[in-house]
């Protein structure tokens, strides 16, 4: 194998692995607060460890573009593997936690340094492809991992859920080394950021805010309101300028991201709940639904990793798609609409996130001057991760009020409006990069 498919096999085995254990907790969570007495601390198993990544995602970036991608990836890699055996050693639900915070501030320090590695050890038109395969690494754990991680908890105990995959981290970070080795990616790229400590601590207001709307969610209406207004207040301070209103350029990449990742997941998370309560389906045959639109997501990566179609138009038929998948899926709400529309419909949308995902990460780093990758990656990143955490608290809410077709009635709008930011996602020329005015995020630090 040649030097650069070492790195890339190394690079896309850790994304696979945090992609695996992020679907694997969730599904083992249940059986593990049950053993160890912990169902009142079970929120805060998954809040503590989104607030934590929010704080590694707005520091690795920053450092990554200071001192180079390997100081923030490495301690990543440790944070994220050492938190996994806490976890899985834990002889209380507290002492998992301390675990879980540092499985996901070590797993976000590495996500955001990975995409400064990309940007430093490929050239642009390998981008798309990179991509693709980090897309596709984030997608095939969804289709194997559930009947996997069940055969785990109930053959070798939860524990291993744990304990397994960080001796599969140290074999791929053995790889990664090893394509990392001769690589041209260690070095700062940026100036000295005297305000960082303050947008780490803007970070963990924001982290706060998120967690008040996960605990809002379930109809404590003034938790919801006050994560809200939080998040409304920090939030504009850690992503570029502009991203609330699109502002073309890099402020509608991120704005996109979190708009369509926000509609996705939300509207994701209520189908089983739908399929199964309302129309009958088994757990099995609901989540065939689900994995017909995984399988898309893959396939359309792979076309946009070989630029199939042009950028923008990924952007628009990608978001076009996603709205018409959620439009149709929402029909599906109504007992007069054949349960059949369900498969299509998550196929269809399926299919756009494939297209837009991807090629939302290949603009971030398109749009990115040297010392400005990492910051505007975790920019995205982050901004995918609270608007998802907002889309699914308000839709939640609006279930818990007046049911299914509120749910994907909002998530129709946070599509539709992501079709209409879509053109703004460029600035000139595909390649072209922006002005420094477009890089908002770097000049505020």
């Amino acid at each position: 194998m040649t030097k650069r498919g070492t790195l890339t096999a190394g690079l896309v085995a850790l994304v696979s692995l945090v992609a695996f254990e992020y679907m694997a907790v969730a599904i083992a969570m249940p059986t593990v607060a049950r053993e160890l007495n912990g169902l009142d601390l079970y929120g805060l198993a998954f809040s503590g460890a989104m607030a934590a990544s929010v704080v590694g995602t707005v520091l690795g970036g920053r450092w990554a573009d200071l001192r180079g991608p390997g100081a923030p990836l490495w301690t990543g890699v440790a944070g994220f593997a050492g938190g996994l055996l806490v976890a899985g050693l834990a002889p209380s639900m507290e002492v998992l936690i301390a675990g879980r915070l540092l499985q996901g501030f070590g797993g976000a320090l590495a996500s955001v340094a990975l995409y400064v590695v990309v940007a430093r050890a490929y050239p642009e038109k390998l981008h798309p492809k990179i991509f693709s395969l980090f897309a596709t690494a984030w997608v095939v754990p969804s289709m194997v991992g559930p009947p996997l991680v069940g055969v785990i908890v109930e053959t070798l105990g939860w524990r291993w859920v744990f304990l397994l995959v960080p001796i599969l981290t140290a074999i791929s970070a053995l790889v990664l080394l090893r394509g990392l080795s001769g690589n041209p990616v260690s070095g700062g790229q940026g100036e000295p950021a005297p305000g960082l400590m303050r947008k780490v601590t803007w970070a963990a207001v924001t982290a706060v805010g998120a967690g008040l709307m996960q605990y809002g969610s379930d109809g404590r209406l003034p938790l919801l309101l006050a994560g809200l207004l939080v998040l409304a207040l920090a939030l504009p301070r850690l992503l570029p300028s502009g991203t609330l209103r699109a502002a073309k350029g890099l402020p509608a990449v991120v704005g996109l991201r979190g708009l369509t990742a926000g509609a996705f997941f939300a509207a994701e998370v209520i189908i089983p709940l739908m399929l199964i309560e309302e129309r009958g389906l088994s757990t099995l045959t609901a989540g065939l639904a689900l994995m017909g639109g995984s399988l898309t997501w893959s396939f359309a990566s792979w076309l946009q990793g070989r630029e199939v179609f042009s950028r923008m138009t990924n952007l628009r038929l990608g978001s076009a798609m996603i709205a018409l998948g959620i439009l149709l899926m929402g029909t599906v709400a109504f007992t007069a609409v054949p349960i059949a529309v369900a498969y299509p419909s998550w196929i269809v949308t399926g299919f756009g996130m494939g297209l837009v995902y991807p090629t939302l990460s290949v603009l971030t780093l398109e749009l990115s001057a040297p010392g400005e990758q990492g910051v505007n990656s975790s920019g995205l990143q982050l901004g995918e991760a609270v608007f998802s955490v907002v889309s699914v608290a308000v839709t939640a809410a609006l279930f818990a009020a007046l049911g299914y077709w509120a749910v994907f009635a909002a998530t129709l709008v946070m599509a539709a409006a992501g079709l209409a930011i879509a053109p703004r996602a460029t600035a000139g020329p595909q390649g072209t990069r922006p002005s420094p005015n477009l890089v908002g995020a770097s000049s505020t630090l």
